[in-house]
């Protein structure tokens, strides 16, 4: 690949590409090492004595390159939303400032859409210079800062060198995961190899508890339709508790981290920050506690609305069928993410016995009630099986302790509505 521009969506894209969990499309399964990995920083080959000492002498003399981290803030535009970020390394001999950016992928591939439907997406490493990396940026009002590192001379160097290795076309394809393999997290490895693991060192032990479904439902929340889908497209695996490292793959949280590292001579790592682009937009969305409690408000609500037409067949059923209807699709997307893709994040969704595919042959049983017509004995069974397994879900949450799942909102908004529906349905109406 070329070190043209080819249509890019940021890592933080994989916010936006929620839409997936309302399309057959979303996560994907934590990538694997990439077989065309740089070689290890702090070997080389055997050189002859003289060899060696020359090189070593010529290395020397040379400035070594200043390295930062430059980071994107959200944007408006929903794949937008989580930020973005990318290494600047500055050439002190000539003053140039090339940005290695791992935000590129290139829908033109064969078979672009269809490893995307099935989680196994291509993104390259592109190297390009500053200021026309941040063109759009300046465009659309987002703000840049830059944190300069304080690197030891060897690790600045050895970092430009494994950088300007893995933007080369044949190296510069690596397996895309939204939560472990992104823009920051690339990022965050990179430094961490040259400096010999120590970031991962000093981040892996510690925690604030959050968890990859409240950054996302966070950083989405000012777009609806995609917190939402997060929230419901998201299995277990989205709630276990993110150490520090973990949760750099949101741009904004690397940033946060970096100021705290100690370089290896125990000084800050962050030397300076330099703000490139003001942030003309709102800010991150802040951290807010979520509870449950109003979504059974509503729910409830909504199941008194149902009782309240039981007498009025026809009107519920007019009411119940978009409702089975929009539950039966997002089940069947669900299904397809668990069953048949590598979408890990949402494997195991207990969300399905919500969403459920049953509701599907419902739909042939309300179309009956319309017409004023009984359905047979089927429709009642059905009915309340899908009432069984939503209260499943309700039990499944109090016995999970090891592999929680954060939905209980669901669960609290769904289970009344599905029960009455149930119940309004299936008890003896009063003969005419």
């Amino acid at each position: 690949m070329s070190t043209h521009r080819v249509p890019r969506m940021r890592a933080a894209c994989w916010l936006g590409l929620l839409l997936a969990l309302w399309t057959g499309l979303a996560f994907a399964q934590t990538a694997p090492a990439d077989p065309a990995a740089p070689p290890p920083l702090a070997a080389a080959a055997p050189a002859a004595p003289d060899a060696a000492a020359n090189s070593a002498a010529s290395v020397s003399s040379d400035p070594a390159p200043r390295i930062g981290v430059a980071t994107m803030q959200p944007g408006e535009v929903f794949f937008e939303r989580f930020g973005h970020d990318a290494i600047v390394v500055l050439d002190p001999r000539t003053g140039q400032a090339t940005s290695y950016n791992f935000g590129f992928f290139d829908p033109s591939e064969p078979g672009f859409v269809g490893r995307f439907a099935a989680g196994d997406m291509r993104y390259y490493l592109v190297a390009l210079p500053l200021q026309e990396d941040l063109e759009q940026y300046r465009e659309a009002g987002r703000g840049v800062d830059i944190q300069w590192l304080d690197l030891a001379p060897a690790q600045a160097r050895a970092l430009q060198q494994a950088l300007a290795w893995r933007a080369r076309p044949e190296n510069a394809r690596y397996r895309y995961d939204y939560y472990t393999a992104n823009c920051a997290t690339m990022v965050r490895d990179a430094l961490d190899r040259a400096m010999g693991g120590a970031l991962h060192a000093q981040l892996s032990g510690r925690s604030r508890g959050n968890t990859y479904r409240s950054e996302s439902v966070r950083l989405a929340s000012p777009a609806p339709w995609m917190w939402l889908g997060f929230d419901l497209g998201l299995g277990p695996y989205a709630d276990k508790p993110l150490s520090r490292w973990e949760e750099a793959f949101v741009p904004m949280r690397l940033a946060e981290s970096l100021s705290e590292v100690r370089n290896s001579e125990g000084r800050p790592l962050v030397q300076a920050r330099q703000q490139l682009l003001p942030q003309r937009l709102p800010p991150e969305p802040p951290e807010q506690l979520r509870h449950w409690w109003p979504w059974l408000l509503v729910g409830l609500v909504a199941a008194a609305g149902v009782l309240a037409l039981g007498r009025r067949p026809r009107w519920l059923a007019a009411l119940a069928l978009p409702f089975w209807l929009l539950c039966a699709l997002g089940g069947a997307v669900l299904l397809y993410l668990w069953g048949f893709s590598e979408h890990r994040a949402a494997w195991g969704n207990r969300n399905l016995l919500l969403l459920d595919p049953l509701c599907l042959p419902l739909l042939l049983g309300g179309m009956a009630v319309l017409r004023g017509c009984r359905p047979g004995r089927w429709f009642d069974v059905l009915l309340w099986l899908v009432v069984a397994l939503a209260g499943a879900a309700l039990l499944i949450h109090w016995l999970s302790m090891l592999q929680p799942q954060f939905n209980l909102q669901w669960i609290a908004l769904l289970l009344p509505v599905h029960a009455s529906l149930a119940w309004a349905l299936t008890r003896p109406r009063p003969q005419p």
